[in-house]
């Protein structure tokens, strides 16, 4: 105990020299890959050895040097996905398979085999729409999609597989003469990695020998490229040929460089490739350290011969070649067809599973610091909320709020009544979340650590000890949450430092060759270790509350699937304005990966932002799905009421807008959990189209309605703000100005503006009044934000439930309705007959942009048959119209008619509620499209208005 207590480290040993992490150059599988692969070894199919069984077609490749037969098999899976799989046919042990993330074994449509050339094989799906062509010799893979080929793999002829062997030492004098082909020298064994490999002053010894396995995939007629997160990096991949691959390897990078593909926090092993007309996805599951190599061949058009004046001219379509290398493992590779953006979402998620429901408090703001000093400090920072006006809904404790950093333990002289604390947050309607870190301080007289030790949950070392690392205690053990047995009702939970962070370890983190349960190395499964601390986390608070409330976990570190389980922060940023520029395409990568719920520090962990920077980045904060203030313990603090009243009314105004349009975000979420779609998207995603979308990082989408571009350069006065869609139209969402789409305009910006436009044709709700908490808003009143198309028309919808319970998903109580507006009605009807949830909510405000007319009237129908008629305000410079004090049920069916002079052709309200709320489509009476303002009238308000007090009619 006391030589872990010597051990006990303070901040200042977590800001590493970047020196300590390894280039491409420096990783010995890459230098291996690349040596052979330039000997140009090919692989070819035994076609003689193809079979077909119930779910997948097999066949051998044999590699021509060292004649190991691999297997190989080919899946067709529902929802337009292929899946290939290569390993051994026969092992010296068993290969390792990511378990765990794919949702459930995918289920499989028939492949049926088709009469192709003499050296191939095609198999189609019943449809007939999709084809995979089989070369044998050379091995090669086509995928073929309505007579084009879509994708080729290993036409660069970059399969590698490694396969398992005997040290060289062990073998008999016959099996090395079998591999004489094998350079098995001391000087190329050493420089190759084979069977050890050095690192500074690390050496790692691989049991297993080298078993590192690549593919090269050919996306044809595709530039445009991203995914593989966590970098910090563009939101499109850029081409790796003059420098490092993208590298997925999870590492504690305290203060990460930007615009670097060196790997951090977390990995997902999935990219998306877009073009006009087609989107496709490789899933590539494996969990080991993994390196992308990505080289775009753009189109061109040669000449060929001149024959006087007349040229004969060949066009070469352009191409991106992706390479995989991944150090040990399978291949098991997921091919998603498309071809559309949401189609490419929605098989992703098919096979990985949702971003899971979040509690309604999660989607509010986070106070965090490390640390919160004690209860007193907590008490006065909760009390400056309430005295400031300005809403929040959870407060963080860092590690410092244990005892000697043993986790679920509270030191007992700053946080002696911690559930009396609790207590007062409770009493506001908000939540404490504390911190949770992997690794336990090795201490007999610690309950967790002897509990674990004794149950053999540690992670073991090659000796088959428990392994022991460096971390925040001291001398540490790491849990194993791949072991299955290991795994106040407001309190919630933070996983941090679950890369793992190991101090002193080779690149910050765990020797590669410590060992899971299972007898599995360390390196077959590093990438994963994360995912099943949070997944462990998830289903332990599931669990304390008997299966009926949902979890809150964040987590650092992430793969594939991490969704289903909570929230990921892109980790220790720091406190500059680079750094809030780069968090925008971070975000988004994440997001169209199926992390929809993610966010970054705001203001930067390190350091001390100035306060125009804290400022901007709560503004940019209030509009990205995860939203919390965090610092280290070395800054500054900076509560929002600690920079002078101007400030705190600036940072007051971004948070409430985020409150405000909670029941927005809410819905969003619930689209991401049932149907796959993010919650914030880049603009490529709804405008897949324009061309002009596809490179665009600096703004994004909220869902299908709201864009946002967010001020990150200091002392702006103008941002050029593209407004995409030639036949969309854009409102302003403070001055109400509209906009036309299909063009760049600039937008004026003071201190206190977010540029963010509402989009023609979408309706927004919102909550009229903001509370101390989400809490305090549960029954507070609606408003619907309807702006309107250049056809007059406008949809949207409202998902409300509980906020906290599985009972939405196994009780069916839920609201989910839908807004419409057409022919100047706008009517509420359910979007899903399944839900049932009660509701005295009502929709007090409704404010129509884009309407050129003033009403003569409106009136309101309820599914009772009440007629009621509604005050109202008309503003004609900015064609607004706004109805107040209404009293309309959110849960109930009704219709809000509005009276234009001079209307024609109304068909009757009647008729349509008498259809349960159906209508004819939709045919605006609206004789011209809202009128398009320009940036001199950006300052128009709601000044010379018409006012209409509600009478009979």
């Amino acid at each position: 105990m006391e030589a872990a207590e010597k051990e006990e480290i303070s901040v200042k040993d977590e800001a590493v020299d970047k020196n300590i992490f390894r280039d491409c150059n420096r990783i010995a599988f890459y230098r291996r890959q690349k040596q052979w692969l330039s000997k140009k070894s090919t692989y070819q199919v035994l076609l003689d050895s193809v079979t077909t069984v119930e779910d997948s077609t097999r066949f051998q490749i044999i590699n021509e040097a060292s004649k190991v037969p691999l297997l190989a098999e080919i899946y067709g899976i529902e929802g337009n996905i292929f899946r290939l799989k290569i390993n051994e046919e026969s092992p010296l042990k068993p290969r390792y398979e990511v378990p765990d993330v794919l949702t459930s074994k995918p289920s499989t449509v028939r492949l049926i085999p088709c009469s192709g050339d003499t050296g191939s094989l095609i198999l189609a799906d019943e449809k007939g729409d999709l084809r995979c062509h089989i070369t044998a010799n050379p091995f090669k893979v086509d995928l073929v999609s309505e007579e084009e080929v879509v994708m080729s793999i290993n036409s660069l002829g970059q399969l590698y597989f490694e396969h398992l062997q005997i040290l060289h030492k062990q073998r008999t004098a016959k099996e090395n003469e079998e591999e004489a082909s094998v350079d098995t020298s001391q000087e190329n064994q050493e420089d190759l990695g084979l069977w050890e490999e050095k690192f500074g002053k690390f050496v790692d010894i691989k049991a297993n020998g080298p078993s590192s396995v690549g593919l090269d995939f050919s996306l044809h007629e595709f530039e445009h490229l991203y995914g593989i997160p966590q970098h910090a990096e563009s939101h499109r991949l850029k081409n790796t040929r003059d420098g490092d691959a993208y590298r997925l390897y999870n590492l504690d990078v305290y203060g990460y460089q930007i615009y670097d593909k060196m790997g951090i926090y977390g990995s997902v092993p999935y990219l998306l490739a877009h073009k006009l007309g087609r989107t496709i996805g490789i899933f590539w599951l494996n969990a080991s350290e993994t390196l992308v190599e990505i080289n775009t061949e753009p189109a061109v058009e040669y000449t060929l011969t001149q024959m006087g004046p007349v040229a004969a001219k060949q066009k070469v379509r352009s191409r991106t070649h992706v390479h995989w290398m991944s150090e040990s493992g399978i291949i098991d590779v997921f091919l998603l067809t498309g071809p559309t953006p949401s189609d490419v979402f929605r098989q992703y998620s098919h096979l990985t599973g949702t971003q899971a429901m979040p509690p309604l408090f999660s989607l509010g703001y986070h106070q965090c610091r490390w640390n919160y000093e004690d209860e007193q400090d907590v008490k006065a920072v909760d009390a400056g909320f309430d005295e400031h006006d300005i809403p929040y809904d959870a407060m963080w404790l860092d590690i410092e709020h244990t005892e000697g950093k043993r986790y679920f333990t509270w030191d007992q002289k700053r946080f002696p009544n911690p559930k009396k604390m609790q207590e007062l947050l409770r009493s506001k309607k908000r939540k404490l979340v504390v911190i949770s870190d992997p690794h336990i301080k090795i201490d007999p007289d610690y309950s967790v650590y002897v509990k674990a030790k004794d149950q053999g949950f540690f992670v073991r070392n090659q000796e088959g000890e428990d392994f022991e690392g460096v971390c925040w205690p001291g001398l540490s053990s790491y849990l194993d949450f791949t072991n299955p047995k290991g795994s106040t009702d407001i309190l919630f939970l933070w996983n941090d430092m679950n890369e793992p962070s190991v101090f002193r370890g080779p690149e910050q983190t765990m020797q590669k060759n410590a060992i899971h349960h299972g007898n599995w190395e360390h390196r077959e499964l590093h990438n994963i270790y994360g995912f099943y601390h949070q997944m462990a986390t998830a289903e332990g608070l599931i669990q304390r509350s008997k299966g009926k409330e949902r979890p809150f976990v964040l987590t650092r570190s992430f793969f594939a699937g991490s969704q289903k389980y909570g929230a990921v922060w892109t980790g220790d940023n720091t406190a500059e304005w680079s750094y809030l520029k780069i968090s925008i395409p971070m975000l988004l990568t994440l997001s169209i990966t199926g992390i929809s719920f993610c966010g970054a520090d705001i203001g930067g962990f390190i350091g001390n932002p100035e306060t125009e920077l804290l400022v901007r980045w709560y503004q940019a904060g209030a509009y990205q799905p995860f939203f919390r203030g965090h610092a280290t313990m070395n800054t500054k603090r900076r509560e929002p009421w600690l920079f002078g009243e101007e400030y705190t009314r600036l940072i007051r105004e971004a948070i409430r807008e985020r409150y405000g349009l909670l029941p927005y975000w809410y819905s969003l979420f619930y689209h991401a959990h049932v149907a796959s779609q993010p919650v914030m998207r880049p603009l490529w995603v709804e405008f897949p189209n324009e061309l002009k979308t596809f490179d665009m990082e600096d703004e994004y989408m909220l869902g299908s309605a709201l864009l946002v571009h967010p001020v990150t350069e200091p002392k702006a006065t103008i941002v050029d703000v593209f407004l995409p869609g030639s036949n969309e139209v854009w409102y302003d969402c403070k001055t109400f100005a509209c906009w036309e789409g299909g063009c760049t305009v600039k937008i004026p910006v003071a201190l206190d503006t977010i540029p963010v436009f509402q989009r023609g044709g979408s309706v927004v709700p919102i909550k009229t009044t903001v509370g101390k908490s989400t809490g305090w808003m549960t029954e507070s009143s609606y408003g619907l934000r309807v702006a309107l198309s250049t056809k007059g028309s406008s949809v949207g919808e409202l998902y409300l439930d509980d906020g906290h319970s599985f009972q939405y998903l196994h009780q069916q109580q839920f609201l989910h309705r839908k807004f419409s507006f057409c022919s100047s009605v706008l009517i509420n009807s359910s979007a899903d007959q399944r839900g049932h949830y009660p509701s005295k909510c009502v929709v007090e405000q409704i404010l129509v942009l884009g309407l050129r007319k003033e009403p003569s009237s409106v009136i309101t129908h309820s599914s009772d048959g009440k007629e009621q008629p509604v005050a109202f305000m008309y503003c004609a410079k900015t064609s607004t119209l706004n109805l107040k004090k209404l009293s309309l049920n959110i849960a109930t069916d009704w219709e809000a008619l509005i009276w234009l002079a001079m209307r024609q052709n109304i068909t009757t309200y009647q008729s349509r509620y008498d259809a349960h709320g159906s209508t004819d489509p939709c045919g605006s009476l609206l004789p011209a499209a809202p009128s398009v303002l320009t940036a001199s009238t950006l300052q128009h308000s709601l000044t010379h208005t018409s006012s209409h007090q509600a009478s009979s009619t």
